[in-house]
């Protein structure tokens, strides 16, 4: 579809699109090339009207939370591109055990609020980059816990703009996936425990300080690139593989987490794109294990 018929089908939300909108400053890779259509919705009945349009016109929509895993491709995304930024989707509350979530609000977010309503559980998650929609969607977590296993209900849109609730028993989470596959996800309401604040921090503190230490460094644009298979470490095998340090072009596997793809400014979508079937097709000659990569292609 080309770039006036999604303009087209798409024109009585002329006030909150944006045509040929760069992406890359919205990613963590900082690269990649611009959205056919972004989309900003100021409210949900706003969002559910142009998802619903979406749908039934067959326009491609997706959703751009943190950018966190997700590479754009240089040529650019077709279709339209959902960005949830404003209030009614990044709001967060609290009452007794229970915090509300906005799907479009940062993970980090989420945590700090936690931590100042006296909340824990979710200290584990701590520098872990993504939004509360992205962080469920996908089961966010590690070894500690995952997000999951907080969440009570989800409020969603389905193809044809409804609001919908999924309650706890009709939620299932495994290893980095869920059942939610509805095109957009609202809000989250999670239970946790109580505890003093100062014993929260404590612990936000060191699993900030354990994180750090053996994840890429702060400053440097990097993500994970393959899930663990059953039983096994990807990055285990990427490094027996003999792969630490392997680059292509600007991307090019971390030292300090195997798993993890550092790109330098410059970098382009199809190093990282390269670097990514380099890492794939050694493990399977080395080891017989096809990797299943997590950083979603657009």
């Amino acid at each position: 579809m080309a770039q006036t018929d999604v303009a087209g089908e798409l024109a009585e939300f002329t006030e909150i699109l944006k045509l040929k909108e760069p992406l890359a400053p919205f990613t963590l890779f900082k690269i990649g090339g611009p959205a056919e259509v972004m989309v900003e919705p100021r409210s949900v009945q706003e969002l559910a009207a142009v998802v619903k349009r979406c749908c039934e016109r067959r326009v491609p929509l997706r959703i751009l939370g943190a950018g966190c895993s997700v590479l754009v491709n240089d040529e650019g995304v077709p279709g339209a591109v959902l960005r949830l930024n404003r209030a009614p989707f990044t709001d967060i509350t609290a009452q007794g055990r229970r915090i509300r979530a906005g799907c479009g609000a940062s993970l980090g977010a989420l945590i700090a609020a936690a931590a100042r309503h006296g909340l824990t559980g979710l200290e584990h998650l701590v520098g872990m980059p993504g939004s509360v929609g992205g962080a469920i969607r996908l089961n966010a977590g590690d070894r500690a816990g995952e997000i999951g296993q907080f969440v009570q209900s989800v409020d969603l849109l389905d193809s044809q703009g409804r609001v919908l609730t999924r309650e706890r028993d009709d939620l299932r989470f495994s290893y980095r996936t869920s059942n939610l596959d509805e095109p957009v996800l609202l809000t989250a309401d999670f239970e946790l425990e109580t505890d003093s604040t100062d014993a929260i921090v404590k612990r936000l503190r060191k699993a900030w300080i354990h994180r750090k230490a053996s994840h890429p460094f702060s400053y440097q644009a990097a993500t994970r690139m393959f899930k663990n298979p059953p039983g096994l470490s990807a990055a285990a095998l990427i490094e027996q593989a003999g792969l630490v340090g392997a680059k292509v072009g600007g991307a090019q596997v971390n030292d300090r987490d195997a798993n993890y793809v550092v790109v330098e400014p410059g970098s382009t979508a199809r190093d990282v794109l390269r670097l990514l079937e380099l890492v794939r097709s050694r493990v399977l000659e080395h080891f017989k294990v096809d990797l299943e990569q997590e950083i979603s292609v657009w």
